[in-house]
């Protein structure tokens, strides 16, 4: 879909829709004759008299002032470009912001969608607490994410948008505008790649062609990518993640998308990534990259294995992620790191009561194989730290039940060693509409994953089960590194449609992680 930025008049604008974003105003005594009520950019606002007198006839019969919620759909007539106007209101000005202008594109796109439209253009009101550069890319990322399907399989499909307009006033506004809905839409369009990836079918994507997805990325942006085959995992001593894949007809990938790569011999013989003040500048994204699981020998139900394609979630967030901050340009040094594997039972599957050896050396004892993927990240962990030596390390993965359990599915988990990092990404979610909420990871929790007969268990019980999966990834993590692991099990996928989220994958995680790193949220950890 194209998106632009213009500084047309409303009623000049040509679309299929034009969506006009209004903030809550009292409609008492407004009448044809007496407008002083409305909000000054509606009175200003060039809708030629006809549609005006519409507009007016909508709120003098209280169908419409503003509230968070309501719409108005109106037909103005031949004198008017837009075959439709549509009033959206958005609540109270004073609390206006990114998500309630995302949410609000999104549902300009539903609608024009709904209407057999093509184009979209959107109006938006003032906005106090942010300039327009912010206010496009938040209308931007709305209309794109509001704009997606996974229809790829159905032999009729077609609703999509060609194009959508965000109408400015200001030469000034206009620049920054263009810069705020280019961010935008680079970002919305990551997210949608990675709902792609989860969306689609697991026989369609396996280990290999996740691989093979990475692969086009890389060419379209720059990236600089690294797929480790089964006999390169196994010279590592990746143990834990080559058991996990064992089970399966395809085997496993490791798959290394690099930005920003410094040039061979900046940094002599090792892959530390060090300024010369020694600062570590590198950040690691790590993806759990399961793309189907089953659960292995400790088979899942057959209600539970629906929508284990969606395991992979946590790596296709970092392919995405990846993409924006390569088209981005962003300064820093940034590596996604996905662990492709599938869970599946088999007379080669790994067995409970198995002793798996790592590739940090430490031995695993194996208590459950639908646990797989904190195995599958202890070994792209500690690939991670002697690779690239991070200034920070933040992992994804769809990695326990006991998440939705505890925050449903209107958060995912935060946990890790680094306060700080924690809360700049607790804070980077706020911005972004995606919500993390930080549990604790204390000694007690690391003690309880100690093993009888190997380093560490598995897992430890149904009690705190997100945080012992945590505690059981830092046996993994060096006392000194910088690490944060997001457990988005309830975040990666939705039966329950909005605005800007059909129901399926959502592609959680791609914005806000973006956001902690181009807004800096790694100096001084």
């Amino acid at each position: 879909m194209e998106t632009s930025v213009a500084t047309r008049k409303p009623n000049r604008c040509e679309a299929d829709l034009l969506a006009v974003l209004v903030s809550e105003f009292k409609s008492e005594g407004v009448s044809g004759a007496r407008v002083a009520k409305l909000p000054k950019p509606l009175v200003l606002a060039d809708f030629g008299d006809a549609a005006f007198a519409d507009i007016v006839r909508v709120i003098t019969r209280g169908d419409f002032s503003g509230k968070k919620g309501e719409s108005a759909l109106l037909h103005p007539g031949p004198d008017f470009a837009a075959k439709r106007l549509l009033l959206i209101g958005m609540g109270d000005a004073g609390a206006l912001d990114a998500s309630g202008l995302r949410a609000a594109a999104g549902k300009a796109v539903r609608s024009t969608q709904d209407h057999k439209g093509k184009r979209v253009a959107i109006l938006p009101p003032p906005v106090r607490r942010l300039r327009a550069e912010a206010v496009a890319q938040a209308l931007a990322e709305g209309a794109v994410l509001g704009n997606y399907r996974f229809d790829r399989h159905q032999s009729k499909s077609g609703k999509a948008l060609r194009e959508t307009q965000l109408l400015f006033a200001g030469a000034n506004d206009l620049r920054a505008a263009r810069k705020g809905a280019a961010t935008g839409v680079i970002l919305a369009e990551s997210q949608n790649l990675a709902r792609d990836l989860s969306n689609e079918a697991p026989n369609l994507l396996p280990p290999v062609k996740l691989a093979e997805a990475a692969k086009r990325v890389a060419r379209e942006t720059g990236l600089q990518l690294r797929v480790l085959q089964p006999a390169e995992l196994e010279k590592r001593g990746m143990g834990a993640m080559l058991a996990v894949a064992q089970g399966s007809a395809n085997p496993a990938r490791l798959i290394v998308l690099e930005h920003n790569a410094p040039r061979a011999g900046k940094t002599g013989g090792s892959r530390s990534r060090k300024s010369k003040s020694g600062a570590r500048k590198t950040v690691c994204l790590i993806g759990k990259g399961v793309c189907f699981d089953s659960g292995g020998l400790s088979l899942k139900p057959a209600g539970s294995m629906v929508k284990m394609k969606h395991d992979m979630s946590g790596g296709a967030a970092v392919i995405g992620a990846l993409r924006a901050i390569a088209l981005l340009k962003l300064p820093q040094h940034v590596v996604g790191i996905v662990g492709a594997v599938e869970n599946m039972p088999s007379g080669t599957a790994y067995r409970v009561d198995d002793v798996l050896k790592s590739a940090s050396g430490k031995s695993i004892e194996v208590t459950n194989t639908d646990a797989e993927g904190r195995l599958v990240l202890a070994d792209c962990l500690h690939y991670a730290q002697t690779e690239y030596q991070p200034a920070a390390i933040v992992d994804f993965a769809t990695l326990t039940g006991a998440c939705i359990i505890a925050l449903g599915r209107w958060a995912a988990a935060a946990i890790g060693n680094n306060e700080r990092l924690r809360t700049r990404m607790v804070r980077a979610g706020e911005a972004t509409g995606e919500r993390y909420w930080p549990l604790p990871l204390w000694d007690e929790h690391l003690e309880h994953m100690k093993s009888r007969i190997a380093d560490i268990r598995q897992t430890g019980g149904r009690d705190a089960g997100t945080i012992t999966a945590a505690a059981f990834l830092a046996h993994f993590v060096a006392e000194d590194q910088p690490w944060l692991h997001l457990d988005i099990a309830g975040m990666a996928d939705t039966e329950q449609g909005t605005s800007t989220q059909p129901t399926g994958a959502t592609g959680f995680g791609v914005r806000s992680v973006v956001a902690l790193i181009r807004e800096g949220g790694l100096k001084g950890l």
